[in-house]
């Protein structure tokens, strides 16, 4: 069942720049930083930077996760394998499964193509 949203990412080709703008001109709090991933918070969201080795434009073919499925919506659900076969009753592309360190990810296409994900968060 989803629960809720866990968070928005979208793809940077400059890290330092992309900190700075959320923060600077946006007023979010950093929260964990790395070369690779950057976590900000704001009312309770947080939006997530993830840098790509390039430009922030998805390319294609998509994998089920990384710098080429672009920004996406990732929403919290407390039974990925229930969300899965509703997911796939709709007509949802299952694009990805996996156990990562932070949780176990479902990797979807709506019914256009946008690029949307499942956690069940470790933390």
């Amino acid at each position: 069942m989803i629960s809720g949203v866990h968070d928005i990412y979208y793809n940077v080709s400059d890290m330092n720049r992309a900190v700075q703008f959320y923060s600077d001109a946006l007023n979010m709090k950093v929260g964990y930083q790395s070369e690779q991933w950057t976590s900000l918070e704001t009312e309770g969201v947080m939006i997530g930077l993830h840098w790509t080795e390039g430009p922030s434009v998805p390319t294609f073919p998509r994998d089920s996760h990384g710098a080429q499925c672009g920004g996406t919506l990732t929403l919290k659900s407390d039974d990925i394998k229930s969300d899965r076969e509703s997911l796939e009753k709709s007509g949802a592309k299952i694009l990805g499964e996996s156990d990562e360190r932070w949780g176990h990810m479902l990797i979807f296409e709506d019914p256009d193509g946008n690029v949307l994900k499942l956690q069940n968060a470790k933390y």
